[in-house]
This record gives C-alpha cells, sequence and structure tokens, in this order.
C-alpha cells in the first residue's frame, strides 16, 4: 500500500500549476497543512481534497484518473514534448458513442424493508448512445445508466446519467456499480473493500452495509454524469 500512495502523490504532482509550491498549490486549493502533510507522507488523500487540489490545477478528478489508468497525458507533459505549440491541427476522428443502458428499480436489497435500493441493468437493453468524454476515449467497454431512485440523493438525483467504466480501479470514496451474480445492481459509494467483502454506502437513508463478495460479479466505478 505504501508504493501504491506514493505513486497516487507522484502522479498527482505532475498536475501542480508550474507557477506554484507544492506548499502553495494546497493553500490555493483550500487544503489544510495537517491533511496536505499526511497527503505526501501516506498517500491517502480523500474524494473531496483531490477534487480540490485538481480544481485549483485546472483539472478534474475524471481526468486524473483518466490518466492513472493511461488515457490522457498531463498539459504539462505536451509542453515538455513540443506538442503544445499553437497552429492548425489534424482534427481527431469523431470518439465512439457511449451506450446507455436500460437500468430499472428492482426492489429492496436484503432483508423486506432494509431500504437499500436494487437496479436492474440488461447489456442488451440498448436505450440510447451518449457524447463519449475524451477521458473515456480509450475505455471501449465504458457505458452509461440512468439513475432511477433516492437511494444517493443529494449526490445524484434521480434521471441522471452516470458514466460507468470498468476500466478505472475504484478504491475507498468512490462511487461504484456493484453487480451482483444475480443480475440485480447496487448503485453506491463504497467504503471499504477486502477480499471477503465490499462495505457500501448509501444516502437516503443514510446507512453503511456490507455485501459479501461471493454474491459479487463486478465492481465498475462510477467516473461522472454524462452531460
Amino acid at each position: 500500500m505504501a508504493d501504491e500512495g506514493s505513486r497516487l502523490v507522484e502522479e498527482l504532482m505532475r498536475f501542480k500549476p508550474d507557477r506554484l509550491t507544492a506548499n502553495a498549490w494546497a493553500v490555493q486549493a483550500g487544503v489544510s497543512r495537517t491533511i496536505w502533510a499526511d497527503l505526501r507522507r501516506h498517500g491517502n488523500p480523500s474524494r473531496k481534497t483531490l477534487e480540490k487540489l485538481l480544481s485549483a490545477a485546472g483539472s478534474s478528478l475524471a481526468e486524473f484518473e483518466a490518466f492513472r489508468i493511461g488515457q490522457t497525458v498531463p498539459k504539462a507533459d505536451l509542453k515538455e514534448a513540443g506538442l503544445a505549440e499553437k497552429g492548425p491541427r489534424w482534427r481527431p476522428a469523431p470518439l465512439k458513442p457511449i451506450p446507455l443502458l436500460a437500468c430499472r428499480p428492482a426492489g429492496e436489497w436484503g432483508e423486506p424493508g432494509s431500504g437499500i435500493e436494487l437496479c436492474s441493468i440488461d447489456p442488451s437493453d440498448l436505450v440510447d448512445r451518449l457524447n463519449r468524454p475524451d477521458s473515456l476515449a480509450a475505455d471501449g467497454d465504458a457505458y452509461a445508466v440512468t439513475v432511477t431512485g433516492q437511494a444517493m440523493w443529494p449526490r445524484f438525483r434521480p434521471g441522471r446519467r452516470l458514466l460507468v467504466s470498468p476500466a478505472a480501479r475504484p478504491s475507498a470514496g468512490d462511487d461504484v456499480l456493484v453487480q451482483l451474480s444475480d443480475g440485480a445492481a447496487l448503485i453506491k459509494e463504497m467504503a471499504r473493500r477486502t477480499a471477503g467483502i465490499i462495505e457500501l454506502r448509501q444516502f437516503n437513508p443514510d446507512m453503511v452495509f456490507v455485501v459479501d463478495a461471493g454474491v459479487v460479479a463486478a465492481v465498475h466505478k462510477v467516473v461522472g454524469e454524462a452531460i
């Protein structure tokens, strides 16, 4: 985990604005000295901290995650490679659209009255095709689903379309779509994951619950909302 944390900090620092020192970057982003020191020592930033730092650098969490799985190159690297000069360029080919899959309410997970919303996703039921963001240009398996219930309010409103990336690696604090072996799915925040369990959180009603890894078919990261 130490190596992973060090690698994350190294990758994050590549997004640091050239005009700022590392500490000045944290100050501009509104990250406290304690949190900044802990991040650089252990490499365990929260989602909120990452969003603050990347926003102050003129970037985003989606762009950072895409960079981490090898899909994009930070602007600083483009300058070093001499690829950022102005002038006419070849126009890239249009990106392949992202499939919007049918997502329907499927009752509750666990005991009756649990309040843990389930949904049903059919990979063969294509509802629409959405514009693909640049951050998912290399993820051919990315897809989108529509939020059907209130369980993740206020983070996700019903009717919002979520972009899901099977290629992105989810970690604690990320939003995920958990596909269960019976065909149902859970759209929640991942609180913790071990070899035997996945601990998930939903916001309405606010609760944390555990799913046995034996009933999980896949865990895909929610990387953003479709515009």
